[in-house]
């Protein structure tokens, strides 16, 4: 297990690398979800105001 953890010594570039993307995918997830959201609000408030 402590190789696979080590990458063969690479394991201070690999370890950031998994992290960093990691965060990039969470927060475009994130993103996503709140404009979807507000998507939402706005197309509710546009139908009450077209009626």
């Amino acid at each position: 297990m402590s190789e696979f953890l080590s990458m063969g010594g690479y394991a201070q570039f690999v370890w950031p690398s998994y992290g960093l993307t990691l965060i990039v995918l969470a927060m475009n997830l994130i993103i996503a979800w709140q404009q979807n959201k507000q998507l939402k609000r706005t197309l509710k408030r546009r139908l009450k105001n077209s009626q």
